[in-house]
């Protein structure tokens, strides 16, 4: 990758500086070595419900459905070491790798660390599932010496309705990802994390989150071959300054408006940062309106990135509402164009996104609350990187005004990715990395 010369101070969520003069290179997620971990760590972590299997299999709850006449009633926690230990011999592929098995709420929950060795020698980052399902199965099955009409019902626990579906339907072993066949293009694996997923593994930490979710899509922008060239300090520009608080611009911007600002202000605050910082400069006047030039487009581009990030946390954390997310997206960004006579934030694509976004999330159509959408979904999908973590930030915010709340769609991730340090703290961990 390009080597640069400029320099960034990364500051934490709550406004004090972690590490500065840091090249931009060295936020790079192929080559910090905090965003390599969470990467690596999403690819490879799968997660075991093995409490929930013990109840799906008590009350014939299988897939997304109930087979009555199905239920096994066995003692899967009081047998909870042995189990762990049959999947964990399964699962390595030598004595000694990298594979780890780590255990929440009294080993009800279970995370599987899949060997990198299984990844590496398989196409597809289906290997990690595949392989932690087939055991966790296998071990319920051997363990309680289950006979053959009964295993396929300890599978469907396990499994859920796969191979009836595409994907693994109500399974108890689940992924942050979704399966391959459910990215809508080259590359989207890692931008097709649901909103809700991320505001709960950072702890409804608005930057924290925006963070995780600025590092899955600036990743995926990568994987998907739009960070080549020219292109790439574009995306580590907004990735900075809007992911990862650079320079601490959204929170400078979010504590200047924050006690009685509008989505107006912090357009107004915006400008006179880029200002200042001479980002931009006055250029023509025509007969009432002043316009601004800009030797550095992308520069410009990620201060509108951070400015849309902090006018959605002062709308939403005003109204303790995610929905308005959508609509700030679009009017903060219409706002900076009139106001300057500059592209916006993408060069127009957040706004693009912004109108598609308002019906599907909550208007004539009303499909589902901010929460449920990802950066693969098709109205979400056009604006790289840098819509989906104001989503997230706004959904970290909200006080409970969504169908479907982060509690009830994505708990288990709290309860254990939400522990690991990359994904609960990543402003901190990448700052440390660089």
């Amino acid at each position: 990758m390009a080597k640069y010369t400029e320099t960034i101070d990364l500051y934490s969520d709550d406004g004090k500086l972690l590490k500065s003069g840091v090249t931009l290179d060295r936020i790079s997620p192929l080559v910090n070595p905090a965003t390599s971990k969470i990467i690596d760590l999403t690819k490879r972590t799968i997660s075991v419900n093995l409490g929930g299997i013990q109840e799906a299999l008590k009350t014939g709850k299988l897939g997304k459905g109930k087979i009555k006449g199905r239920e096994l009633d066995l003692p899967i926690m009081e047998n909870k070491d042995a189990i762990v230990a049959k999947i964990k011999e399964m699962v390595q592929v030598e004595e000694g790798d990298d594979t780890k098995i780590l255990e929440f709420n009294g080993g009800k929950l279970l995370l599987v660390e899949v060997p990198s060795k299984r990844l590496i020698n398989a196409a597809t980052y289906d290997a990690a599932i595949t392989s932690v399902a087939a055991a966790t199965t296998f071990a319920i099955v051997d363990q309680f010496n289950i006979d053959a009409f009964n295993a396929s019902t300890v599978k469907a626990a396990c499994w859920g309705s796969y191979p009836h579906t595409q994907d693994m339907e109500g399974a108890l072993v689940t992924s942050i990802l979704t399966i391959p066949q459910n990215n809508e293009g080259i590359g989207y694996a890692l931008r097709n994390i649901p909103v809700n997923h991320v505001v709960m593994m950072t702890g409804r930490n608005a930057l924290q989150g925006a963070a995780l979710a600025s590092t899955f899509e600036t990743a995926g922008v990568f994987e998907m071959g739009s960070a080549i060239g020219p292109f790439e300090r574009a995306q580590l520009l907004a990735y900075a300054y809007q992911g990862l608080n650079a320079n601490n611009l959204v929170y400078d911007l979010v504590k200047a408006n924050g006690e009685t600002g509008t989505v107006g202000t912090v357009v107004q605050s915006l400008v006179e940062r880029a200002i200042e910082d001479r980002v931009i400069t006055p250029g023509k006047k025509g007969s009432y309106f002043q316009f601004y030039d800009t030797k550095d487009p992308m520069l410009w581009n990620a201060y509108a990135a951070a400015g849309t990030m902090a006018a959605t946390i002062v709308n939403c954390g005003a109204g303790r509402f995610a929905q308005a997310v959508s609509a700030t997206l679009l009017y903060f960004n219409d706002l900076l164009e009139h106001e300057t006579g500059l592209p916006s934030t993408d060069y127009g694509r957040v706004m693009g996104t912004a109108v598609g976004f308002s019906f599907f999330s909550h208007s004539i159509y009303g499909g589902g609350g901010p929460g449920i959408f990802n950066g693969n979904h098709v109205v979400t999908r056009h604006a790289n990187g840098v819509a989906i973590p104001c989503v997230v930030a706004a959904a970290a915010l909200d006080a409970g005004t969504q169908m479907f709340s982060p509690e009830s769609t994505s708990k288990l991730f709290a309860e254990t990715y939400g522990k690991i340090d990359v994904f609960n703290k990543p402003i901190n961990q990448i700052a440390n990395g660089a």
